[in-house]
């Protein structure tokens, strides 16, 4: 098993007002070059504080906490249009641009659409396990049924079990994105089911304009038992797009972060060390 990254490791989330909206980041700091960093459905952004330390000190890494996720206020709407806007509105905020973006997933595709529409904020990507179709027939289960799952359970280990009793062999990901209710003593998730199964639905889509609409640098990176990105599909992408490189990840599943976060993080660093 993976450690999981506790919140003794990642440092206090920032706050900035974005469109109205008020965010969550996490800047981990240091002296480096910056990276924007957008995790996937269910996610925060402190789930990127090994991909941080393996970066440092020559990148500092800023990730966000998307809409209706982490510590983010509010809900939807939950569009790949309103997720790209966001991310254009905090690097455009904190006066960045162009920079590398990291993203794993649904964030993955905010990443990419945010290269081809905003080509100015983004110098390269690296896409970790998803495609330019997110949808049926490409994708056979593009949508993960949390509806009706649990939010809120005497402790951790209570949420876990309730989580895990819904069919998922290891919750810890989702549990990434719980923490302690202090009105109630016990543990909740971050997250609003409905809003995500809003945003999947929204998510599930051909986005081939938007993967093949610019040209920086790009790294794909496929799981071998990958349940979202099939490989004949990763090779169209690779092959269709230019600047763009494929590495699969033997043994790993759709959160290659997480099955071999030693890898992972090489593949990365090697990637921007060569832009």
């Amino acid at each position: 098993m993976v450690p999981r990254v506790t919140t003794m490791t990642v440092p206090s989330p920032d706050f900035v007002t974005l469109r109205g909206r008020r965010f969550a980041l996490t800047d981990f700091g240091g002296p480096g070059d910056p990276v924007l960093a957008l995790h996937g459905h269910f996610g925060r952004g402190r789930m990127y504080a090994p991909l941080a330390a393996a970066l440092a000190p020559e990148r500092r890494v800023i990730a966000l906490d998307q809409r209706g996720h982490g510590l983010t206020g509010g809900g939807g709407p939950f569009t790949l249009d309103e997720y790209v806007a966001d991310a254009a509105a905090l690097l455009r905020e904190l006066h960045l641009g162009p920079v590398p973006v990291v993203a794993h997933s649904t964030g993955a595709v905010g990443a990419y659409a945010l290269a081809a529409r905003h080509p100015d904020l983004v110098s390269a990507l690296v896409v970790e396990d998803i495609g330019a179709v997110t949808d049926r027939p490409v994708v056979s289960h593009p949508v993960l049924d949390v509806s009706g799952w649990p939010t809120w359970a005497v402790d951790r280990e209570k949420l876990r079990a309730d989580i895990e009793s819904r069919g998922i062999a290891d919750a810890s990901y989702f549990l990434d994105s719980a923490e302690r209710d202090p009105q109630t003593g016990g543990w909740r998730l971050l997250f609003e089911p409905s809003h995500m199964m809003a945003s999947q639905q929204a998510m599930c889509g051909d986005f081939w304009d938007d993967w093949l609409g610019s040209s920086c640098p790009a790294l794909l990176m496929r799981g071998e038992h990958s349940s979202l990105l099939p490989p004949g599909h990763a090779h169209e992408m690779a092959t269709r797009r230019p600047n763009t490189r494929l590495r699969e990840f033997a043994g790993c599943g759709h959160w290659i972060h997480d099955d071999a976060p030693r890898p992972y993080a090489r593949a990365v660093r090697s990637f921007l060390s060569a832009l």
